[in-house]
This record gives C-alpha cells, sequence and structure tokens, in this order.
C-alpha cells in the first residue's frame, strides 16, 4: 500500500443533513459571523448571519455549530455531522465534500463513534488511522494483523484492524478494513477499503460521493 505525502492547507470542513421538508444542507465550514453552506448539492456559498438563500437562513453560529432555519424549521448543525431527518435510505447515503486551498479533500467524519479528520486519498488502499487517534478511539491492535507499508518515508510498521463503522456525511459503512499506524498522521486517509465502495463524482472543486452497497 502506498500513502501519499500532503501539504496540510486550509479545510473546508463539511457535513450533510436532509431537512424533514426535503432540503438537502450541508455545513462547509464556519467563519467570523458567515457560514459556507451547500443546498440541493450546489456549490458552497458563503452565508452572512441573517441572510437568507433558497428558503435556509443563518440564524447564528457558535463555535463549531450554526443554528439554521430550513424550510421553516429551526435546526442546529454541526460541522462534519449528520443532524436532519433522512428521507429515505437510498437518497440519503451521500456527501458533498469541498477542495481546499490546496486541492484536498478534507472533512469530518467519525470511525466506531469518534469523531475524525478524513483526507480522501485514492492511493491508499485502506482506511489509516496515526497512532495518537487510534488510542482515541480504542481500536484494538493487539488481534489484528501485523505488517509494514510503504510510504514516502520509507517502510512503516502497521496493524491491520477491521473498523466497525466508517461514517461520512450521511453514509454509514460497516466492517470496513483499516490500518493503525505506529506515528501520528495528520488526518485519517479515507482510503478504497471505503471509496471503492461509493460512485464518485467530481465538479471544480466539489466531489460528491455516494453509497453503492
Amino acid at each position: 500500500m502506498k500513502i501519499k505525502r500532503y501539504v496540510i492547507g486550509f479545510a473546508f470542513l463539511l457535513g450533510i443533513a436532509a431537512a424533514a421538508q426535503g432540503t438537502d444542507v450541508g455545513l462547509a465550514g464556519i467563519f467570523p459571523g458567515k457560514a459556507l453552506l451547500t443546498i440541493n448539492g450546489g456549490a458552497p456559498r458563503t452565508v452572512a448571519i441573517g441572510a437568507t438563500i433558497e428558503g435556509v437562513k443563518l440564524i447564528s453560529i457558535g463555535g463549531d455549530t450554526a443554528t439554521l432555519e430550513v424550510d421553516g424549521a429551526k435546526r442546529v448543525m454541526r460541522v462534519g455531522q449528520n443532524v436532519a431527518a433522512q428521507r429515505s435510505t437510498s437518497s440519503a447515503q451521500r456527501a458533498i465534500l469541498t477542495a481546499n486551498s490546496g486541492g484536498h479533500f478534507i472533512t469530518l467524519g467519525s470511525i466506531n463513534g469518534g469523531m475524525v479528520r478524513f483526507l480522501v486519498d485514492t492511493g491508499a488502499s485502506l482506511v489509516s488511522v496515526g497512532a495518537s487517534d487510534a488510542k482515541r478511539l480504542a481500536l484494538d491492535t493487539l488481534r489484528g494483523e501485523r505488517g509494514f507499508s510503504s510510504t514516502a518515508n520509507g517502510l512503516a510498521s502497521v496493524t491491520r484492524v477491521k473498523l466497525d463503522t466508517v461514517r461520512v456525511g450521511g453514509i454509514t459503512l460497516h466492517g470496513v478494513d483499516g490500518l493503525v499506524h505506529e506515528n501520528d498522521m495528520p488526518y485519517v486517509l479515507l482510503g478504497m477499503s471505503f471509496l471503492n465502495r461509493m460512485e464518485m463524482s467530481r465538479s471544480g472543486d466539489t466531489m460528491t460521493l455516494k453509497k453503492r452497497f
């Protein structure tokens, strides 16, 4: 498995939610007095507090959350968290990601219920987790398969494990193969053990993932 080395820039973090009345709203990032939203799968747009776009009003922001009014209903969204009711399983199983200034797709998600920062990496065979993230997530490496991985810095000791759940936006997969590295990593690499179960499409700085199976 080859793991690429990346220059880390500012990340837009995105979570997808489907409002009960049917409007798809994603929170792509938070800035002072503004939020970056995607609406019905469109390109990310900066919305100021008090402004309304396509029926979505930004009421307030605080920390990593934004309070929105969507189709007349108030909703509190956390960056990278799916918080709204889903219309159906088939329509909800998707995530929309926005490239950062370096052209990389970075998003919040979760492994086994614990929040992580993912970096989409089609060059990584498996979802790859650094040592400190693995410890925080309580991943059991004692029963894993030991091996080595080729990285930009040479061979690295790794342990192959099975991840109970991996979630990105509205997509949740179960029983995903992963690698735990002996060193820390700035991001969890969202590799092909997750991505090969997706339909992937890209338009400009936006990537859409849709669950196939």
